[in-house]
C-alpha cells in the first residue's frame, strides 16, 4: 500500500499518527472482545446470550417423558427438608424428546454447552390448549368419591371430623396471626417469612389449598384462592430453594388447578415454572439447589460438598415439570443423560451439576436422598405405568438398598441404616419412615414372587417407625440401632418432632393397600399426641424433645403439617375413593397429582397423534 503525503505533514510525523490510531483501534477492539465475552461466561448470562443467538443457535429443551427421578430446612443438610424430605428424591430432572420426558437416570449424563433451557414461551410454538374438560374425561373415578369419602363406621368418621376441626383451627389461626406470612409462629402470635422461598409469600396458603378442598372447608378455600389471585407476586428477588418452592407452590398450585379447574391456579404455576428454569443452566443440565427469582441466577448450597447439587432435591423435580409440560404445551427442560458408575449400585447424595459426578459416596433414603427414590416409582406409576425407564431405576435402587442397607435390629425391629463410604451407620431418620408407604405402592409392579415380599418389607418398616413414637407417641428426628439402642434417639440434637408426616404417611398408604385396623389405631395414637402435646392456645407447634415429660415447644407451625400430616390423616379416615390412588400420585408435599394417561387424552386431542405430549 501506498500512502500519498498530504500537505503539511510530514512523513515522519504522519507514520506516528498512524501508529498512534492502530494502538488505539487494537484496544478497543480488546475491550469489546473482553466485554462480549464477559456476556457469555458470567454465571447467568441466558437472556444476554439469547439477545445475540439466533433461533436456530440457541436450540429449545424439552422436558422428558414419563421417565423420572428428589423436608426442609435450609442449611444443615441434616436438617434441611427440602434436601431432606425434598432429599427424597433424585433428579430425574429433564428430559430430552417429548416422550423422552426425563428419567432419573438420565439426569446424569453431561451435555453438550450450547444445549440451553429455555422458556416455553420463547420456543414459540404452543399446541393446543390444555383442555380441563379432557382431563376430567380420563379419570377412572371422581376425584372425591361418590359421597366425599365420608366412611360408613361413626368411630372412623368421628376421627375424621376431629381432623378436620384441627386444620380449620390451625388454618384460623394463621389466618388470624400470620395471614399472608409463609408459617405462623403459635407461641408469639406473629408469622414468620424465613429465607427459603426467595421472596415469595404465603407458603401456608398455597400448601393448604387442596386440604381445604378436600375437607369440604370452602369458605377457608375461597379466602385462599382469593388471596392467590390478588397476593401472590411472582416478582420476588431473593435466594429461594429450588426444591422447596417446586413442592410446595408448583406442586400445591398444580394439585389446586386439576381438583378445581380454577385457571388462576394454571395461570400462576406456569408464571412461577417458567422463573425455575435458569437453574437448570448448567454444565450437566443438573439444577442448582439455590436460585434467585428475580435474577435468574442460580447457586449451589453453601454447606453442600464442594457445591454439589443434593440428590433428593435434583431428583424431585419430575412430577411437577412432567405437569408443567402437559399444561404449557412447550418444552421446559432438555433431558441430559448419562450413565454414571453407582457404588455397589447405590446413589450417593452428592452430585457435581459441573461434572456430573458423584462429590461423596454418602447414601441414605433419609434426609438429602429420600425423595429420589420416591418420585422414580411415583414417575412410574404417574405415567400410567408406561415410563419403563423409571421402573427399571427404582427395582434396581430397591435391590441394591436392600443388600446393601436394609437390616434387622437385635430386637427384631427392620430398618434402613446409611451408608457412609462403605461403612453403615445404624441410624434412621423420621424422614426415612416415609419408605414404608413408598415400598408398599410399588409392591404390584415388580417382580411377581416379590410382590408379598415387598408387601412384608413394606410393613416391617412401618412398624419400626411406629415403634419409634414412644413414650409421647412422636417421634424424634433420627434413632438409632446400636450400643442397645432400638428405634431411640440417643442424641440430645435428634429429639426434636416438627409435626413431620413420614409416619402418618406410610400409615395411610398401608391402610390402603391392607386395611389393617392396625394402621388406623396408630394414626388415631398420633391424633391424641399431637392434641396433647403440640395443640397451644394459637395453632400447632413442634416440641424440642419428644422424651421428655415437659414439654417445650419450637414455636413453628410448619405448612407441610397443613399440607401433609392433616392430609394424610384426614385420608387415613376416609374411603379409599376420596383421592384413589389409581387416579392420583402425591408429590413429596403430599399435594395430588394426576396420573397422565397418554392414550386417554389423544383420543379426545389433548396429545399429539404419536402419544407424546405436545411439547415441540
Amino acid at each position: 500500500m501506498v500512502f500519498r503525503k498530504l500537505p503539511g505533514v510530514s512523513a515522519s510525523g504522519m507514520g506516528l499518527r498512524l501508529s498512534q490510531k492502530f494502538v488505539f483501534l487494537l484496544f478497543l477492539s480488546g475491550l469489546v472482545t473482553l466485554c462480549f465475552g464477559a456476556l457469555f461466561f458470567l454465571p447467568d448470562t441466558m437472556r444476554l446470550k439469547r439477545i445475540f443467538l439466533s433461533k436456530n443457535e440457541n436450540p429449545a429443551v424439552t422436558v422428558g417423558s414419563d421417565n423420572v427421578l428428589s423436608k426442609k430446612v435450609p442449611g444443615d443438610p441434616e436438617h434441611q427438608r427440602a434436601g431432606l424430605k425434598g432429599a427424597r428424591t433424585v433428579e430425574r430432572s429433564v428430559g430430552s424428546r417429548a416422550q423422552d420426558e426425563w428419567s432419573p437416570a438420565k439426569a446424569h449424563e453431561p451435555a453438550a454447552r450450547d444445549e440451553r433451557v429455555t422458556s416455553a414461551a420463547q420456543n414459540g410454538q404452543r399446541g393446543s390448549a390444555y383442555s380441563y374438560e379432557t382431563f376430567k374425561k380420563c379419570l377412572l373415578k371422581p376425584p372425591l368419591g361418590k359421597n366425599k369419602g365420608t366412611p360408613s363406621d361413626s368411630e372412623t368418621l368421628q376421627r375424621r371430623e376431629k381432623v378436620k376441626e384441627m386444620m380449620k383451627f390451625a388454618w384460623d389461626n394463621y389466618k388470624r396471626y400470620a395471614w399472608g406470612k409463609n408459617e405462623l409462629r403459635p407461641l408469639t402470635k406473629n408469622g414468620h417469612i424465613g429465607n427459603m422461598f426467595g421472596g415469595l409469600r404465603g407458603a401456608s396458603i398455597v400448601d393448604s389449598l387442596d386440604t381445604l378442598y378436600i375437607m369440604g372447608l370452602m369458605e377457608e378455600y375461597e379466602e385462599a384462592k382469593e388471596w392467590i389471585q390478588d397476593n401472590l407476586d411472582l416478582n420476588s428477588n431473593g435466594e429461594a430453594s429450588l426444591f422447596e418452592v417446586n413442592i410446595r407452590y408448583v406442586g400445591g398450585l398444580l394439585s389446586a388447578y386439576y381438583l378445581t379447574g380454577a385457571e388462576i391456579f394454571k395461570q400462576k404455576v406456569l408464571e412461577l415454572g417458567e422463573k425455575l428454569l435458569p437453574a437448570f443452566n448448567t454444565p450437566t443440565g443438573i439444577p442448582r439447589g439455590v436460585i434467585n427469582l428475580g435474577s435468574g441466577t442460580s447457586w449451589s448450597w453453601g454447606w453442600a460438598s464442594a457445591g454439589s447439587s443434593i440428590l433428593a432435591e435434583f431428583g424431585t423435580l419430575h412430577l411437577e415439570f412432567v405437569h408443567l409440560s402437559e399444561l404449557s404445551r412447550n418444552p421446559l427442560f432438555t433431558e441430559k443423560r448419562n450413565k454414571i458408575e453407582k457404588p455397589h449400585g447405590l446413589y450417593p447424595n452428592f452430585l457435581s451439576p459441573v461434572s456430573g459426578n458423584w462429590v461423596q459416596h454418602h447414601v441414605s433414603i433419609g434426609g438429602l436422598g429420600d425423595s429420589f427414590y420416591e418420585y422414580l416409582i411415583k414417575s412410574f406409576l404417574m405415567s400410567d405405568k408406561m415410563d419403563q425407564e423409571a421402573q427399571k431405576m427404582y427395582y434396581s435402587a430397591m435391590e441394591a438398598i436392600e443388600a446393601n442397607l436394609v437390616q434387622k435390629s437385635p430386637g427384631g425391629l427392620t430398618y434402613v441404616a446409611e451408608w457412609r463410604g462403605g461403612i453403615l451407620d445404624h441410624k434412621m431418620g423420621h424422614l426415612a419412615c416415609f419408605s414404608g408407604g413408598m415400598i408398599g405402592i410399588g409392591a404390584d409392579d415388580g417382580p411377581a414372587e416379590q410382590k408379598q415380599h415387598y408387601l412384608d418389607l413394606a410393613a416391617e418398616i412401618t412398624h419400626t417407625c411406629h415403634e419409634s413414637y414412644s413414650p409421647t407417641k412422636l417421634g424424634p428426628e433420627a434413632f438409632r440401632f446400636d450400643a442397645g439402642a432400638e428405634a431411640t434417639a440417643t442424641r440430645l440434637s435428634d429429639r426434636y418432632y416438627i409435626l413431620r408426616p413420614e409416619v402418618i404417611e406410610s400409615y395411610m398408604y398401608m391402610w390402603r393397600l391392607t386395611h389393617d385396623p392396625k394402621y388406623r389405631e396408630w394414626g388415631w395414637e398420633a391424633v391424641e399426641a399431637l392434641e396433647k402435646h403440640c395443640r397451644v392456645e394459637a395453632g400447632f407447634s413442634g416440641i424440642r424433645d419428644v422424651y421428655a415429660s415437659t414439654v417445650s415447644h419450637d414455636n413453628m407451625q410448619q405448612s407441610f403439617f397443613l399440607s401433609e400430616t392433616l392430609k394424610y390423616l384426614y385420608l387415613l379416615f376416609s374411603n379409599d375413593d376420596l383421592l384413589p390412588l389409581d387416579d392420583w400420585v402425591f408429590n413429596t408435599e403430599a399435594h395430588p397429582l394426576p396420573v397422565i394417561r397418554k392414550r386417554c387424552l389423544q383420543e379426545h386431542g389433548n396429545t399429539q397423534d404419536d402419544g407424546q405430549t405436545n411439547l415441540e
